[in-house]
């Protein structure tokens, strides 16, 4: 998996949040403004690939999937 996409995946459990908002997901393209247009596209592809699923006013959740997706594909059950 990508490095970047796998850093906004992980940003969940970095910020122990359970959603983040797209301000707080940019964090994971650094001061670097080409990465963070860069994040923002690897958001959409995330929701369209069901690992994160939008919660409104640019809030973000990750989806089961998601989790497995940020936690290498390692068992997470639902809670």
């Amino acid at each position: 998996m990508d490095e970047l996409r796998q850093r906004v995946l992980g940003m969940f459990e970095q910020m122990k949040k359970e959603t983040l908002d797209l301000h707080e997901l940019f964090e994971a393209g650094g001061n670097d403004a080409e990465a963070r247009k860069e994040v923002f596209y690897i958001i959409e592809r995330l929701v369209e690939e069901g690992l994160l699923e939008e919660r409104g006013n640019d809030f973000y959740a990750l989806t089961l999937e998601g989790k497995r997706a940020a936690q290498g594909n390692h068992q997470v059950r639902e809670t």
